[in-house]
């Protein structure tokens, strides 16, 4: 018989070796993907804890990394991206009820490939290309997972993390080479290389050296892109009526603001600005309103630019249109919303869905669609041009940037955000304006029915004080023209086109075996035979 001391010592059991760490149960660690994946709505107003945006993700990048196979790190993701919808438009319950659920967990599942990325990148013991490569990867990905879900059917692009950055100089300009695309990508970048410096000891230098890119991006930006030059100022009145509720809220509304209007006389306007659907009926279909939106305009002897939400009179459906109103009457000009709120404006196969109205505040009839951007030209001698936006659309980078491509001076956003008087969305709105000026170089005026109602120069920067939700007021802001086109301006969404380059490329890599992890067992014969 042979004797065990003389036993191969590959095979002989290793009595003294320490056990192998408990791995977390799965039931624990879905709700704790949830949590960690909820932790950045704090960035976002009303919090607006802006520096939190650069850690925030950090605790759901660990949990995932540690994650025992591919399958358990693209649950991770889910529940994480279940998470984040939730905790970002949680504001919805009140009008959406169980759909915001519904919506969070649809949604969610565009983390599932992003926590298998971040699992083969990050998992183990990552070498130091797999950490350089998560550093550009990582922040690639989620950033393709924010253009996907900014398609107008999946509720557009509001919670983009970037957007969190609205108020910090340094991120507005960053705005202005890539728009709030490439802001995101600096933040999920930092967050990358603080869980690299977190989760391995040898390769905090690889941390280090992404946190170091990071701040030599963002000081390029701070000192390396000049603010818009200047050209002159425009001196724009913002008329926010306050809430009307019951069935003569609509006439109550028109009458404050039409008392609030008159109120600016002698002020020296170049535009005044009603909220969304300031006006309840097409004034095209009823001479009396023209002809008082026109003295009103006459008595203020500027331009009104009033929001209708009203079936129009020249054609079938319910349409929300900016309309202008000189001393001398319409000019004619009419812009038609494009992008409608699901479930708001609208309800998405209401053959199917149509039982939501019973349940929530969804649109009991759906509104109509706008078909083309409009620029008006201010008939005041100035040339001014200015570009309409209603509500919802503030959201989307590329409107804003059509406009301005178009020819406009000025953007002005007409909302309402009534629905959520108490929530965190009108903060949030309001904030959107300020990335829209620093993406395009023009002054923003985001104009609200009931707040909150702020004007933004071209740099992004806030002018004068925002209108609180619980105001009744009109306001004059004297914003500062300019003529620069901005990079993004010029070259549009470049940092989305580099992220699905990134992210194929290293598909692609990973398919060739360059990023594959060696298996444990040929490691161990590697190290016991001596051979590299």
């Amino acid at each position: 018989m042979r004797n065990p001391s003389c036993a191969d010592p590959a095979r002989a059991p290793v009595r003294d070796a320490a056990p192998a760490p408990r791995r977390m149960p799965g039931w624990a660690r879905s709700p704790l993907a949830v949590v960690c994946g909820a932790l950045p709505a704090l960035a976002f107003p009303a919090p607006g804890l802006w520096w939190w945006a650069y850690v925030c993700l950090v605790p759901w990048l660990l949990l995932v990394r540690t994650a025992p196979g591919a399958r358990r790190a693209a649950l991770d993701g889910w529940c994480g991206g279940v998470g984040f919808l939730l905790a970002v438009h949680h504001w919805l319950l009140p009008s959406v009820h169980v759909f915001l659920l519904v919506m969070a967990v649809l949604l969610g599942l565009l983390w599932l490939p992003w926590g298998v990325l971040v699992r083969a990148l990050l998992g183990g013991a990552p070498s130091p290309r797999r950490a350089a490569t998560a550093l550009v990867a990582v922040p690639s990905g989620w950033l393709l997972i924010e253009l996907v879900r900014s398609w107008e059917g999946l509720g557009g692009p509001w919670g983009l993390l970037g957007a969190s950055q609205w108020d910090v100089p340094v991120a507005l300009r960053l705005a202005s080479v890539g728009g709030v695309w490439l802001v995101s990508l600096l933040v999920v970048a930092v967050n990358t290389a603080v869980a690299l410096l977190l989760a391995a000891r040898g390769l905090r230098s690889v941390g280090v050296a992404g946190l170091a890119a990071c701040a030599l991006v963002a000081a390029t930006a701070a000192w390396g892109v000049g603010a818009p030059r200047p050209a002159g100022s425009v001196r724009v009145a913002m008329v926010q009526s306050g809430v009307y509720d019951g069935p003569e809220g609509a006439a109550r509304r028109l009458d404050r603001a039409a008392e609030l209007t008159r109120g600016l006389a002698g002020q020296r306007l170049d535009l005044v600005v009603w909220g969304e659907s300031g006006v309840g009926r097409d004034p095209a279909g009823d001479p009396a309103l023209t002809a008082r939106l026109t003295a009103l305009a006459r008595t203020v002897d500027a331009p009104l630019l009033v929001n209708v939400d009203a079936r129009r009179a020249d054609r079938p459906g319910i349409y929300k249109s900016a309309l202008l109103f000189t001393p001398d009457g319409p000019t004619g000009d009419r812009y038609d919303k494009m992008r409608l709120v699901p479930f708001g404006e609208y309800v998405p196969a209401r053959g199917l869905l149509g039982w939501a109205t019973s349940v929530g505040k969804a649109a009991e009839e759906d509104r109509r669609r706008g078909t083309a951007p409009v620029v008006i030209r201010l008939p005041n001698g100035a040339g001014l041009t200015v570009g309409p936006l209603v509500c919802f659309e503030s959201a989307f980078p590329d409107m804003s940037r059509r406009l301005v491509r178009d020819g406009a001076d000025l953007v002005v956003v007409q909302s309402a955000t009534s629905t959520f008087q108490h929530g965190w969305a009108p903060a949030q709105h309001a904030s959107l304006a300020a990335l829209r000026a620093a993406e395009t170089g023009r002054p923003v005026a985001h104009v609200t029915l009931t707040g909150i109602s702020a004007a933004y120069g071209p740099d992004g920067r806030r002018v004068g004080a925002p209108v609180a939700t619980d105001a009744s007021t009109a306001v004059v802001r004297e914003l500062p023209l300019s003529g620069t086109t901005t990079v993004y301006a010029r070259w549009g969404d470049w940092p989305l086109y580099g992220a699905f380059v990134v992210v194929g490329a290293v598909c692609a890599a990973a398919g060739a075996g360059v990023l594959r992890r060696p298996a444990p067992g040929r490691r161990g014969r590697r190290a016991r035979t001596g051979r590299g």
